[in-house]
């Protein structure tokens, strides 16, 4: 799959390309699922740049199976089913990733499944859990609850005892998230979130905002003391103008993060940590919610839907002709 940078959906296309060669600590898949993630609408568009070292071929998560290894791979054998967070490339039949950030299908997910895991999984662990100290016991706000990374905020945070709250764009989806275990679900447009929130005391602890822009000053006043701000998206604007006060008198922290700018080291730790303390949760039954799979030739309809905001969960991408579970 290649593109023309700056365009539209339109501009995808496939083409044929060599199969690349795994280097030292890498492995390549054969790709059965590719997940379809913002930053990818973004590089399309050609206002995200992959790296100089990275495919400029879309696609950050991939589902499949071994296909090779490269020297000093030890873990996986050919043949083995995996999922794997990737630097780029993940829009192909075939992908090499750092064998590092390769993990074992969760007990139970079809290669479906676990291709809507990883992009997302480890921007929440490193951003939410990491950065952003959530613990059991505290409150979180989600804004765009029912996006890819909304809805694996709101998974995880349940299953570590966090009461979530979400805002959201239509009934539809606030419902979804009710149901999903939310205890607030604010419609944006409709409701007034801070009315919202003072009306049923819940007074967020931590907030992952998508959005930025304007919001953010408003989110700063939702917070309660010592309350962090977790800014993971600027979908709404990169800039805002915000007032300090409530910085310095809540005591409150702003971070942020790309996940595509960390090192492999830092994505090898995210990596050993999700397989032992989110992986068992899905083996225990969580499953991921996939909004569409579109097949490969199609990726400009997936880009679409994506665009749209519309869906409810992940938007994946059939590579193989015969994929299948």
């Amino acid at each position: 799959m290649a593109h023309a940078p700056g365009g539209g959906p339109e501009v995808l296309r496939l083409e044929e390309a060599p199969t690349p060669h795994p280097g030292y600590g890498e492995i390549l898949v054969e790709v059965a699922y590719a997940g379809v993630n913002r930053p990818d609408v973004l590089q399309r568009s050609g206002r995200y740049p992959p790296p100089p070292d990275a495919s400029p071929i879309l696609g950050l998560e991939v589902a499949g199976r071994v296909a090779s290894r490269g020297a000093g791979c030890r873990r996986y054998r050919v043949g083995d089913p995996v999922c794997a967070l990737v630097p780029g490339g993940g829009y192909a039949e075939y992908c090499c990733v750092p064998e590092t950030q390769v993990l074992p299908l969760p007990r139970g997910l079809t290669l479906a499944e676990a291709a809507a895991l990883p992009e997302t999984h480890f921007t929440v662990w490193a951003m939410l859990f990491g950065q952003g100290r959530l613990r059991p016991g505290e409150s979180l706000l989600i804004h765009g609850g029912t996006s890819g990374i909304g809805l694996t905020a709101l998974d995880l945070a349940r299953a570590f005892g966090v009461r979530v709250a979400v805002s959201v764009g239509s009934e539809e989806k606030a419902r979804f998230c009710l149901a999903r275990g939310a205890c607030r679900a604010v419609v944006r447009g409709r409701d007034d979130i801070a009315s919202v929130l003072r009306d049923t005391e819940f007074v967020p602890d931590v907030i992952l905002d998508i959005g930025g822009g304007e919001a953010t000053a408003s989110n700063l006043e939702l917070l309660g003391r010592d309350g962090r701000l977790v800014q993971v998206g600027t979908l709404a604007g990169a800039q805002s103008t915000i007032m300090l006060g409530p910085v310095l008198t809540k005591r409150l922290t702003i971070v942020g993060s790309t996940m595509r700018g960390r090192t492999r080291e830092e994505k090898a730790l995210l990596a050993r940590d999700l397989e032992i303390r989110v992986w068992p949760l899905y083996a225990a039954g969580l499953r991921p919610q996939i909004a569409r799979i579109f097949p490969l030739a199609r990726a400009a309809d997936a880009h679409r839907l994506m665009e749209s905001a519309t869906h409810i969960g992940k938007v994946l991408l059939a590579v193989a002709a015969d994929a299948s579970s």
